[in-house]
Parts: C-alpha cells; sequence; structure tokens
C-alpha cells in the first residue's frame, strides 16, 4: 500500500504519537509519504531520526508558489470537471461563515490542490489525517480532486471544542473510516454522527514500544515526582506547584521535575518562587525521548493534573517504566490508568485529593511496587504500538477491499520485526 500520511506540522518535539504511528506503519509494510502543511523550524529538532523524517516530508506550502498553484488547478479540473465540482460543493460546505471563512476555505482548497497533484504524481492509493483541524480540510479536499479514500485518526479534546467550526459532521460522513484513540474519543465522535455512520469508528489506541523501557526500582529512600509536558494552562501545573508547597511540609524529601517547555513557563517560575518551592521543583526544558526515559528511570510517581487531554502518550511511557500515575478523572484517562491499581485519577483542580493521592505513593515504595507492575503489563497488553498500528492497518486494507471491520478488531496484522530488525528508535522531545 502506498499512503499519504498528513498533518499541520510534522516532525513536532510534542507530536510523538504520529512519529510512532509513521514508522510502525512502515514496519507494517506500507509504504508511507509523510506530508505537512507547514514546515518544522529547528528548535524542534533534537535527534537524527527527526531532522531524516523533515528531509522526507514534503511541504505543501514550500510548494505553493502562484504558478504551482493555479496549474494544479487547471490540471485537476481538466482531469475531470465532475470531480472538481464535486470538491468545489465540499469546499462550500466546509466554509465557515463570512469573508474570512470564505478567504480561508479558498486558501485550503488551493492547498488542496498542491497534495493532490503529488498524491497523483507518487501514484498514492490512500490518504489519512492526524488532527481534524484546517490540515483535516485539505486532506479531505486533497482526496476529492484526486480521486482517493479519506480517513483520519481523532483524539481530542480541543477538536471537540471546535466540532462545527471544523465542521466534524462533513468529515466523519465522507472518511472511509475514523480511528478514535480511546473509549470516549470514540463516544465524542458519536455526537456529531448519526448512529448508521457509528460502524466507521474505530477503536484503536496510540502506542509505546514498551521493551524500550525497563521497570523502576523505587527504592525506599526516594521520593522523586516528575510531570512531562507543555508549560500551558491546560496542563494544571499551578495546581502542582500548590501541593507540592503541602508536601514540602509532610514530605521533606519530596522532589518535583518539571519536563517541558511552553507559554506559562514564567509564570510558574515565578509562581514556584513565591510558594517557597523553588528548592524542591526543577524546571529542565525541553529533553529528547531518550532524556526523557532516564528521567523515568530516576523517578518514583508521574503526576499530570491536566485540565483537557486525550489520552497522554506520557502516561504510558511512565507507566511501560513501572511508574505509577497520579493525573485527573477526565478524558479517556480510565482507559489506560486503572484506578487503585496502576495509579490514581482525582478530580480535577482539586488541589486536597491531588496531594493526598501523591502523599499516599510516596509514603509506601511497595505500592508503587504493586502499581508499577500492573501499569507494565497494561502497556504489554494494550498500548504496544506494533499491535495498535497492525489494528490500524487491518481496518484500512479491509475499508479499502470493501469490508466491514469491527469496531475494535481482535487481532492485528503481524508487522513486527525482530530486534536486530527494529529501527533505531525515534529520538524526540515529550508528548504533548
Amino acid at each position: 500500500m502506498r499512503l499519504a500520511y498528513i498533518t499541520g506540522e510534522y516532525p513536532r518535539a510534542t507530536d510523538t504519537f504520529i512519529q510512532r504511528d509513521i514508522a510502525a506503519l512502515r514496519r507494517q509494510g506500507a509504504e508511507v509519504f509523510s506530508f505537512s502543511i507547514r514546515k518544522t523550524d529547528d528548535k524542534h529538532m533534537v535527534g537524527r531520526e527527526q531532522r531524516e523524517e523533515r528531509a522526507r516530508t514534503f511541504y505543501v506550502l514550500a510548494a505553493a508558489n502562484p504558478i504551482a498553484l493555479l496549474l494544479a488547478q487547471v490540471i485537476l479540473f481538466f482531469q475531470s470537471p465532475a470531480r472538481y465540482i464535486r470538491a468545489v460543493a465540499l469546499a462550500l460546505e466546509l466554509r465557515q461563515a463570512g469573508m474570512k471563512g470564505s478567504l480561508y476555505s479558498l486558501f485550503y482548497f488551493l492547498e488542496a490542490g498542491i497534495l493532490a497533484r503529488q498524491v497523483q504524481k507518487q501514484k498514492i492509493d490512500h490518504l489519512h489525517n492526524h488532527i481534524a483541524d484546517s490540515n483535516g480540510n485539505v486532506t479531505l479536499l486533497a482526496a476529492a480532486l484526486s480521486g482517493r479514500s479519506f480517513s483520519f485518526s481523532i483524539q481530542g479534546p480541543m477538536i471537540f471544542f471546535e466540532a462545527v467550526h471544523w465542521r466534524l459532521n462533513v468529515k466523519f460522513r465522507e472518511a472511509l473510516f475514523v480511528r478514535c484513540i480511546s473509549h470516549f474519543c470514540r463516544s465524542q465522535c458519536m455526537i456529531f454522527t448519526p448512529p448508521e455512520q457509528w460502524h466507521k469508528l474505530h477503536l484503536i489506541h496510540c502506542g509505546v514500544e514498551p521493551e524500550l523501557f525497563e521497570s523502576v526500582s523505587h527504592p525506599a529512600n526516594r521520593q522523586n515526582l516528575i510531570f512531562v509536558g507543555r508549560l500551558a494552562a491546560v496542563k494544571g501545573v499551578p495546581i502542582l506547584l500548590e501541593s507540592m508547597a503541602q508536601l514540602k511540609q509532610t514530605n521533606p524529601n519530596a522532589r518535583l521535575t518539571l519536563v517541558g517547555d511552553g507559554p506559562e513557563r514564567p509564570t510558574l517560575e515565578k509562581m514556584a518562587l513565591e510558594l517557597g518551592v523553588t528548592d524542591v521543583v526543577d524546571f529542565v526544558g525541553y529533553k529528547s525521548q531518550s532524556e526523557v526515559r532516564d528521567y523515568l528511570q530516576r523517578s518514583d510517581v508521574f503526576v499530570l493534573p491536566t485540565f483537557a487531554e486525550g489520552l497522554p502518550i506520557v502516561f504510558m511511557e511512565a507507566l511501560a517504566a513501572g511508574v505509577p500515575v497520579v493525573s485527573t478523572q477526565i478524558a479517556g484517562h480510565s482507559d489506560l490508568v486503572e484506578q487503585g491499581k496502576s495509579g490514581y485519577l482525582v478530580s480535577p483542580g482539586d488541589k486536597t485529593s491531588l496531594t493526598a493521592a501523591l502523599k499516599t505513593l510516596l509514603d509506601s515504595p511497595e505500592l508503587r511496587r504493586q502499581f508499577a507492575t500492573a501499569g507494565r503489563e497494561k502497556i504489554r497488553t494494550e498500548f504496544d504500538i506494533d499491535h495498535e498500528v497492525g489494528l490500524l492497518f487491518q481496518v484500512m486494507k479491509m475499508r479499502l477491499q470493501g469490508g466491514r471491520p469491527e469496531i475494535r478488531p481482535t487481532k492485528a496484522m503481524s508487522g513486527r520485526s525482530s530486534e536486530a530488525e527494529r529501527p533505531t528508535p525515534i529520538a524526540t522531545q515529550i508528548a504533548a
């Protein structure tokens, strides 16, 4: 299969799940062509693998000079006027109200022409999009212009806040299938899709490579907390800093490492100073994936007090390393973190329950070890990237052949190489 995988900006440091998808699809035997609307800047190039991916990715806007834009539209129109007119009708359906909405719709249509011509030149069979916002518009229109099928992966939560804006109902209708990363995500998709189309919504997780992670030992005299994520308002870090101020009184050995960066970092560093926790909180910035694994090896509890999420890859990495997770009871978190078995899920925004859960785990190395065993088994059996992408590939092939696979197929196609044959792990920055 020759497959186009399209997203808005690739490869980004915060989107390791997309890079893992593409690498695993290639291991399945698909010939994957990566396309991105915008080119990634140098701050995301934290390893050789990202530089290689950027070099092999086609960037739509970089190729969108006036002559190329016009020529693509002329060729596509004369190839099939009927197909072209249908694509125009789709663009009008996707359009937002007002002059600005019409202008943006025109831009997406022109970009789709560039993408469609590349799809035709590369003899690509199918287009798959990840994150169905503006780049989803471009992908759908490119599929219509080129006469190819279209599918997409969706995770939320932000896309569901703007479901009408991004015309998710149209994308669900036109898609060959949709990959939903959690039960919660699938349920949100069902809101915008009539029941007769629910069979298109497949439950296929994101995943990690479990064998890359060694189990943490959890020594009794260590109380290290780790947060991995963007330093943005949605992640709830102020609640965590307030919890650290409380833990400092009862657990003087507790330490917190914040791996990541973002727009809120200066504010959070100031808050840490005001709370008097700078001696127990360390802001270390962006780190490569191998460095994140090293930090996890030195950690005892992973904490993410987020307010809105899909199904965080960093949960999978922590559990794969045997680090219990404390996070919030939202979205699809319960698909991954089993309450009282591999971690604790607390009420979002509740400093008291967050602090209590952290203290319970910090005070009991034996409980952490029990949670570690359960967490590693959960990842091995349900969130192995090759197994999950095997399901994705199976659904894709069956749909292209006119089949109707189960919502969650029970058996993935074999695609895991032997250890010697596996490619070098993607050395990327943290997952969002």
